[in-house]
């Protein structure tokens, strides 16, 4: 599995910190570039200076070339070791469904100790590079190629499917912060936690800067379109992750973020670079939590910027590392959520009833900062179960508890994981034994359901005579839009999928505008075998996607769901300073906001922006700003998914507090649950309105304020109202000299008001001039030098002089 991703009960309102907007490069208009501009997906980060090859991937309106039958993406995590050698069922390159799927993700490479990317050591072991497969139908090398193993078929049925995309995923539950070796026994290396930040937690931009050059490398060796990034988790949130990795992690908390975000921009760069040298443009994806817990520790998420796409882990939703009994992938909330219900979320305000383990959520926390287009659902083919279950509706939101907790797990109290023939896709916990989980492939929970045991259980070591106990009766939640396996007779509850949950998530797909689903993993999905009345590994959930999709409208191309302003200013906006891990409810970051430009904001300027509707419609400020949520989306619980997508924010400069070119102001913002980095922004003053140059808006040029037009508005509460419009620029010939002086914000003329002086008295609303400044003063001051004492100081900035 990609990871139980932690979703425990005590996790309150799960926060999520809002990160720094970062300018890059807009549309300018001119020539080859402005000609890949047009194919650059809405949102995404630009290598300052480089001619991205968009257009090889993407077309005019930015989404994704996949081919006429593919109008959203199925994405499909292909593992590297289900080879057949241990004796389980192979599932091999040539057992992928290459005409139903878009691309496929390549589970897994890892960091090796040298910060490189490795897949091990090249050798006729290596699953990856040197393993064959003789006599196996499709399995047949293609002697072209200087590698051998999965590499080589993947590249082969490539050939075959030029329009199929193959990914290097990088990491994952196993090896994030360490890899096995060559002998099969784990190396802690640090992975990404040691590879990205180091031990006092910050960046470690020359283990970044290896690993990315590296990558780099690896695409073009071994024929991938891109890389994909694993890495579970960079998050503050303590004891996150596999429990063994924790001593390295934990130790980084602070710093991971950062690191995470250093990773993930030099790989984006260093992409781009290559992919201009190529004349190709290289990918790069993520596969992101859904835990609301997890992301309220990776603070707004702000690496969405440099992804072509995130593929979301909308499962793991409940598992046996806690006691409620719930669905894997539910993709909407009932309201009676057993771990929602015991932390106070339908029954606190904050929260505005807001249950947020569901895929739906989800789906609403990223579609805050991104197009539909750029997000993928994901869908698990295993399942996740309990045993012993009592109390409940057919076992869902029941309890299981457990005495004791696998070994390594790093747990104390857990739940009573199903094991044995209801556990068939088991890990091994540090001793070596079982570790309970419930995790099956899908075709195998179809034959539960229907009461056979498949020839293949004794490849997982049961008896040829195996009998079922109790009967498997299926169950579905069409408000959860989620089946399950119920035995009765043994108290197990199996949370599953089939035709009826994935064709439902697909209509939610094509309904909603999102880019497309990812699966872990495709050896999971099944077929019916009917010579031998069992179900085997098959492609019938894979085909349901594919049927719906291939006939669907483009997918959602654009973030905003309102026309923005096409001329954008360069206004740095950050949300930083996040309180770590479980301090950091309710969400309290500092906002940043500062003027880039060459002119300065007035008191009253207005500054707007959209959050997701994955938190409720009540931010608010503690710094006189006025925070006000103008419009929402969507009020009330979500029983039955969020209807919208953004709740849309006013906050204004105080009427005193007025932004200098390169000036600062601070304010403190609280939400109550996670959102990704606030987008769609708007700032107003002057009577116009612009976009923020780092949302990376499609089409918006970026530019300097009007101030031959908006001089006086924006020159101050004082500009002559002919002088002001002008003064800003020439002084104006009537009433400028005002304007000028003390409403001019824009500056431009002669510094009219007495020099500030260091042995002077100034009482309240004094003005004076200083270092070719006009200020004003906002209550009795001496000895306060001017543009030294901050934004909260004694001085107002008025601009320019």
């Amino acid at each position: 599995m990609l990871s139980p991703t932690r979703t425990r009960a005590t996790l309150l309102a799960t926060g999520a910190a809002v990160a720094g907007l970062l300018l890059s490069t807009l549309s300018t208009g001119v020539s080859h570039a402005a000609d890949n501009e047009t194919c650059r997906p809405d949102g995404l980060y630009k290598t300052p200076g480089v001619d991205v090859p968009y257009c090889s991937v993407y077309d005019t309106d930015g989404r994704e070339k996949m081919g006429a039958d593919h109008q959203r993406r199925v994405i499909g995590y292909f593992t590297g070791w289900r080879t057949g050698q241990d004796g389980t069922p192979a599932y091999l390159a040539s057992d992928i469904p290459w005409d139903k799927v878009t691309h496929v993700n390549y589970a897994f490479a890892h960091i090796g100790s040298d910060n490189k990317i490795s897949v091990g050591s090249d050798s006729e072991k290596n699953a990856a590079t040197g393993m064959t497969w003789p006599g196996v139908a499709g399995a047949e090398m293609d002697p072209a190629l200087p590698y051998k193993g999965h590499f080589n078929l993947l590249n082969k049925f490539k050939k075959q499917h030029p329009g199929v995309k193959t990914l290097i995923s990088v990491g994952g539950w196993a090896e994030t912060g360490g890899y096995f070796g060559d002998d099969g026994k784990r190396v802690p290396s640090g992975g990404f936690y040691s590879a990205a930040t180091n031990a006092d937690g910050s960046v470690n931009q020359q283990g970044i800067d290896t690993f990315a050059d590296s990558a780099v490398a690896f695409v073009k060796k071994y024929g991938f379109n891109g890389v994909d990034i694993d890495y579970e988790y960079p998050t503050t949130m303590k004891d996150a992750g596999n429990p063994l990795d924790w001593t390295l992690s934990n130790a980084r908390r602070a710093g991971l973020v950062k690191g995470y975000a250093a990773l993930m921009k030099s790989l984006r760069e260093k992409l781009d670079r290559a992919g201009a040298a190529d004349g190709k443009h290289y990918l790069l994806s993520v596969a992101a939590p859904s835990s609301g817990y997890l992301l309220r520790g990776m603070e707004t998420f702000q690496v969405q910027k440099y992804l072509d796409y995130v593929n979301i882990m909308s499962y793991d939703l409940h598992g046996a590392w806690n006691e409620y009994v719930g669905p894997n992938a539910s993709l909407f909330d009932d309201g009676k959520d057993a771990e929602l219900a015991a932390a106070g979320v339908y029954s606190t305000s904050q929260y505005g009833g807001i249950g947020y383990l569901n895929a739906d959520w989800a789906y609403h926390y990223f579609r805050g900062s991104m197009p539909a287009g750029r997000i993928n659902m994901g869908l698990p083919y295993y399942t996740r179960g309990f045993k012993n279950v009592t109390g409940g509706t057919d076992g869902l939101w029941g309890k299981a508890a457990s005495t004791s907790c696998p070994a390594g797990s790093g747990l104390t109290k857990c739940g009573d994981g199903a094991t044995g023939i209801d556990n068939l896709w088991h890990d091994l916990d540090d001793n070596g034994k079982e570790a309970p989980a419930g995790s099956n492939p899908m075709w195998h929970a179809k034959n539960l359901e229907k009461g056979v045991v498949g020839d293949y259980v004794t490849k997982y070591g049961f008896p040829a005579d195996t009998k079922l106990t109790g009967a498997y009766a299926r169950k579905y939640s069409s408000t959860l839009v989620a089946p399950w396996l119920w035995n009765d007779q043994k108290k197990v509850f199996l949370s599953t999928e089939d035709e009826q949950s994935v064709n439902a998530k697909a209509d939610y797909v094509v309904d909603k505008g999102i880019g497309g689903t990812m699966v872990w993993e495709l050896a999971g999905d099944y077929k019916y075998n009917a010579a031998k009345g069992q179900y085997e590994p098959g492609s019938t959930l894979t085909s349901a996607m594919y049927d719906k999709f291939k006939s669907a409208a483009p997918y959602g191309a654009k973030r905003s769901s309102v026309t923005l302003p096409t001329q954008a200013l360069d206004i740095g906006v950050d949300f930083g300073q996040f309180p770590l891990g479980d301090s950091n409810y309710p969400i309290s970051p500092k906002v940043t906001l500062t003027n880039r430009t060459k002119a300065t904001l007035p008191g009253g300027t207005e500054f707007q922006f959209d959050y997701g509707t994955s938190a409720p419609a009540n931010a608010k400020d503690q710094s006189g700003f006025g925070t006000t949520v103008v419009r929402s989306d969507h009020s009330g619980s979500n029983v039955g998914g969020l209807k919208g997508d953004y709740n849309r924010v006013s906050l204004k400069l105080p009427a005193w507090q007025s932004l200098a070119p390169g000036a600062s102001v601070t304010l403190d913002f609280v939400y109550y649950l996670p959102v990704s980095t606030p987008s769609n922004w708007t700032v107003t003053f002057g009577g116009r309105s612009y976009a923020v140059a780092g949302d990376l808006t499609r089409g918006a040029t970026l530019t300097e304020p009007d101030t031959g037009t908006t001089g006086g508005t924006t020159g101050g509460s004082t500009g002559g109202s002919t002088g002001g419009t002008t003064g800003g620029s020439t002084g104006g010939s009537t009433g400028g000299s005002t304007g000028g002086t003390t409403g001019g914000t824009t500056g431009g003329g002669s510094c009219t008001a007495p020099a500030w002086t260091a042995t002077a008295e100034y009482g309240g609303s004094t003005t004076v001039s200083h270092k070719s400044h006009t200020w004003k003063s906002k209550w009795w001051t001496k000895g306060e030098e001017p543009g030294t004492t901050g934004d909260w100081g004694v001085w107002q900035d008025l601009g320019a002089c």
